[in-house]
């Protein structure tokens, strides 16, 4: 169980690496999307991106820290679920704004994002209640390289989606 627990770690921290690394490169234009899913006043606006990059980028630097894994897990786990309850209200209150999780992009919030949300919730969950162990290099190699790809599919999600609609 302790490879299962590896791969969802390196799923998690991962994908919270690239969320956080992307809305970097271009806050402002995270910034600038975050009223379409949080009706926030203007001045709390810039804050909360920082906030919200902050918290990401600590999910990744957590999870790599044996002693706190469980905690960087659990901050994953909270930030999903605020996540996915932003995305419900905006699209219950009609907003098709574009999801910039992983940077840019013209793809509206849709189900597809409460799936990956709901998948790496899972992930971080188990991640964090299964016990630790002392796992062979090998075995953390391949759990590693397991978390690596699904990140990987992760953040092209909505790529694989568009590709499947349209050959549908």
């Amino acid at each position: 169980m302790e490879y299962v627990r590896i791969g969802c770690a390196c799923l998690v921290g991962l994908v919270f690496a690239m969320t956080a690394v992307s809305k970097l490169r271009d806050l402002e234009g995270f910034r600038r999307s975050l009223p379409a899913l949080v009706p926030a006043r203007r001045e709390l606006v810039r804050p909360l991106a920082m906030a919200v990059v902050v918290l990401e980028a600590l999910v990744p630097i957590s999870i790599a820290v044996p002693a706190i894994t469980s905690y960087g897990l659990a901050l994953a786990c909270a930030l999903l679920v605020a996540f996915t309850v932003a995305i419900v209200r905006a699209l219950g209150r009609g907003r098709l704004t574009p999801c910039r999780c992983f940077g840019t992009s013209a793809v509206p919030l849709g189900s597809q994002h409460l799936v990956r949300n709901g998948l790496l919730i899972v992930a971080a969950a188990l991640g964090g209640l299964l016990p630790g162990g002392a796992p062979a290099l090998a075995g953390t190699v391949l759990a590693g390289a397991a978390g690596l790809i699904g990140a990987i599919l992760i953040a092209s999600l909505d790529d694989i989606v568009d590709l499947f609609a349209r050959n549908a």
